[in-house]
């Protein structure tokens, strides 16, 4: 029972202790925190394009429809349906027999009006000096050199008719007019065609180059015009404007495009002008019929202002973001965002040269917060982040109390 009192007595001590040193702590002033530490960009103004994104169909830039030009049964197709053909090239024989008999007959026509033409001619060569003498009357002269002339008109139809029956002969050889890759066969051997009309065999498209059908609005295109009219934009430049594919599946078409023409008119049905661009398609990854969007770099701001998109805090007043002021004062200041460009926002209004604008550490201040400056610097992509060093063993566990009171032996 003694051990009790002393005890009470240390627990007394320790008290007084304890309350002593509090007392002392009161009397000396609290340190004043340092100011927070915010991420900020300094704005520079620098020239932009001022890009937009238009949706497009993607079309050939030449298509020939193959047809019979001669009517006849196909005897043999020569090409493999969706291979790359050249100008040129046989893609069908239609049974060449019936022409080769009317050129035959035709040439024969050519060499008969040729003798017949020949024989007046010497008999006009003949009577030439004799009509001179007057050994012959002048009517049989004069009825001998239109001989020759009506036998010269009839070499002359003649041969005319052959070229008729060359052509047509060479239409039953059907060759391809252009090079590109050509579609299925509509016909097969066997096949009767060209009977009253021209019969469609394939089709042969070309698609390198590929052209890309966009549509804007008419709109946007007023837009444009006032602020290049007003000076707050400059023209791309003739033949000097931008053109990126975005594919169906999101991907960027790796080959840059260039626009060839902007329509006159706009479509009564959508209020939209039709704008064409080309691009290089050399591995045929660009199909025609494909849905893609394009982006076209149709002016460019020479004094374009743009902030990283996580400055941009949204407020039911619209878009806004935290300034540092010359006082190191953080202030809230309203601003106009434009088009995106990258990971940046374009701002219309707001801001000007030599703003500071907070990107890292917006949940940690408020506005008039006494904060401290630092440039932010952009975060490496995720997979460039250093590994963990393998040959380095990993920090051992630390053990909870409730482990460390389980190991405790269990006193007796």
């Amino acid at each position: 029972m003694s051990s009790l009192p002393r005890l009470t007595s240390l627990g007394a001590a320790i008290f007084v202790l304890f309350a002593v040193t509090a007392c002392g702590k009161s009397d000396v002033p609290a340190a004043a925190p340092p100011p927070t530490e915010v991420s900020v960009v300094t704005i520079k103004s620098s020239a932009l394009g001022v890009t937009n994104e238009l949706p497009g169909r993607l079309e050939s830039t030449r298509i020939a429809e193959i047809r019979a030009r001669v009517p006849g049964v196909v005897l043999k197709r020569t090409f493999r349906e969706g291979s790359d053909v050249k100008a040129g090239a046989t893609l069908f024989l239609i049974d060449p027999a019936q022409f080769k008999a009317a050129y035959n007959s035709a040439d024969a026509a050519v060499a008969k009006a040729e003798a017949t033409l020949l024989q007046a001619e010497l008999k006009a060569k003949r009577y030439k000096p004799l009509v001179e003498t007057n050994a012959i009357s002048k009517q049989e002269f004069d009825d001998v050199t239109a001989t020759q002339k009506t036998a010269a008109a009839d070499l002359a139809a003649a041969k005319a008719a052959r070229a008729t029956a060359k052509l047509s002969l060479d239409y039953a050889t059907v060759t391809s007019p252009i090079s590109g890759r050509v579609g299925r066969a509509l016909v097969t051997e066997g096949a009767l065609v060209g009977q009253n009309e021209a019969t469609p065999l394939a089709t042969v498209q070309q698609i390198d180059p590929i052209y890309v059908n966009m549509t804007q609005s008419s709109t946007e295109i007023l837009q444009l015009q006032r602020a290049m009219a007003d000076g707050k934009l400059k023209s791309a430049g003739k033949g000097e404007v931008k053109v990126t594919l975005i594919t169906e599946d999101g991907q960027e078409y790796a080959q840059a495009g260039k626009l060839l023409f902007s329509d006159l008119t706009v479509d009564e049905s959508s209020g939209a002008v039709t704008l064409r661009a080309e691009f290089p398609n050399p591995d045929r990854q660009l199909l025609p019929g494909m849905y893609v969007r394009a982006r076209v770099e149709q002016a460019i701001n020479e004094n374009a202002i743009t902030v990283p998109q996580q400055a941009i805090t949204r407020t039911p007043d619209g878009a806004a973001v935290m300034v540092v002021s010359a006082e190191n004062k953080v202030v809230s200041r309203s601003v106009k965002t434009g088009a995106a460009s990258g990971d940046s926002w374009v701002i219309n209004d707001g801001l000007k040269e030599g703003d500071q604008v907070i990107v890292e550490g917006l949940q940690k201040v408020q506005p008039g917060a006494t904060v401290k400056a630092v440039q932010w610097k952009k975060a490496a992509p995720a997979d460039t982040a250093p590994a963990t060093d393998p040959a380095k063993p990993a920090p051992e566990p630390t053990a909870t109390p409730a482990a460390k009171t389980a190991e405790q032996p269990k006193s007796k």
